[in-house]
């Protein structure tokens, strides 16, 4: 008996509109027919609580749009977002119950820190799926420990060295590690979790938000432990574009899947424009702004990713390119629409331009990615 099963995994949802399903009007279709379907979750689903001081731009939505995240066909949400405690621990609590009635695994943030490290486990046709999701990307007090709620963190540590060490004030060379604690707790989890369950998918979100390609060190240390210890599939999340594409010991690192549903940033907050926050976010990418539109070109293309897995783990790794319109709706692409092979094609420069080893092969309305060990 066949016993494969379809994953999908998409980037950062959010509806925070009167009518949240219209958000995946174009995309539903396609996600139901995922046997199982993972995606990221950016804002607090409450009608609770106070923005924390920390909070850059504190995101909220209507509870009601977890039930638009569950009719659309997800069954495992991350709530490991740096935007997870914007408005406190009851908005938080509030969000994971929203997700839950729907029917929807909740992983990467919990009441505390065993709870927020908890797999979620899928079974389906007798494989077995494991999800983690962790956070490096941490406002002060927004991971989890043993007593207080949170994301699960993967916290980075970052140091400037000037390269020109007699020349004060000129540039200096970003370096990031890992935290060694959280990079230990990781790797036990992964492999905790590769024993109960026949492929494992761990979530990240990392990384620069907004500039174009550029990874930071501490991606690929954690990307390359989490496999070493038993990942069989790495989806990135965080930097609202695109990133590249790697395979490691024939395991897939998606750097990051971009947006997918998510509102703009501007239905989150009043006159976001003029915010010295927000213009300090804006200089990252010079498109900002350009012909009138408030986000850049690249924030409006995105990928999903689908996987075909047994027993044996992941048999077959493929992205299907999607087109975000100007109201945030996702529109996956065929291979025959231009727009297909403008993104193919990007992701292919931005993963060169990082030095990654990334092959693929266009099969029907997907780009086959080259796994082999």
């Amino acid at each position: 008996m066949d016993n494969r099963i379809t994953l999908m995994a998409v980037g950062d949802v959010g509806p925070n509109r009167k009518d949240p399903d219209s958000i995946f009007e174009y995309a539903a279709p396609g996600i139901r027919q995922a046997d199982v379907a993972f995606c990221q979750l950016e804002p607090a689903l409450s009608r609770r609580g106070t923005p924390l001081p920390q909070a850059r731009l504190p995101m909220r939505a209507d509870p009601g749009a977890a039930g638009a995240i569950g009719r659309a066909g997800f069954h495992v949400a991350s709530f490991a977002s740096n935007h997870c405690m914007d408005w406190g621990r009851e908005a938080l609590q509030d969000t994971i119950d929203a997700l839950r009635e729907q029917g929807l695994q909740v992983i990467g943030a919990g009441r505390n820190l065993s709870e927020a490290r908890a797999p979620a486990i899928v079974e389906r046709r007798g494989v077995r799926v494991a999800f983690l999701a962790y956070n490096s990307i941490l406002p002060q007090g927004y991971w989890a420990e043993s007593d207080r709620p949170g994301c699960a963190p993967l916290r980075a540590h970052t140091l400037y060295e000037q390269i020109e060490h007699d020349q004060p004030g000129t540039p200096a060379r970003v370096l990031t590690y890992p935290h060694r604690g959280d990079l230990r707790a990781m790797e036990e989890d992964v492999s905790r979790a590769k024993s109960l369950a026949d492929v494992v998918v761990v979530s990240m979100h990392w990384g620069i938000h907004f500039v174009p390609a550029v990874l930071s060190d501490y991606q690929k240390e954690l990307a390359y432990a989490a496999i070493d210890a038993g990942a069989d599939l790495i989806a990135g999340h965080h930097p609202h574009i695109l990133k590249g594409i790697e395979v490691y010991r024939g395991k897939a690192i998606f750097y990051s899947l971009g947006n997918f549903a998510l509102e703009s940033p501007f239905t989150f907050a009043e006159n976001l424009a003029e915010k010295e926050s927000h213009r300090e976010i804006a200089r990252l990418n010079p498109e900002f702004g350009k012909g009138g539109a408030e986000l850049p070109p690249d924030t409006f293309m995105s990928i999903a990713v689908r996987c075909s897995c047994s027993d044996r783990g992941v048999e077959r790794v493929a992205f299907q390119p999607v087109m975000i319109d100007r109201t945030q709706r996702p529109e996956p692409l065929a291979a025959d629409d231009p727009r297909f092979g403008d993104i193919v094609r990007y992701v292919e420069r931005i993963s060169k331009d990082q030095g990654l080893p990334f092959e693929y092969t266009v099969e029907g309305d997907e780009a086959v990615v080259a796994c082999e060990t």
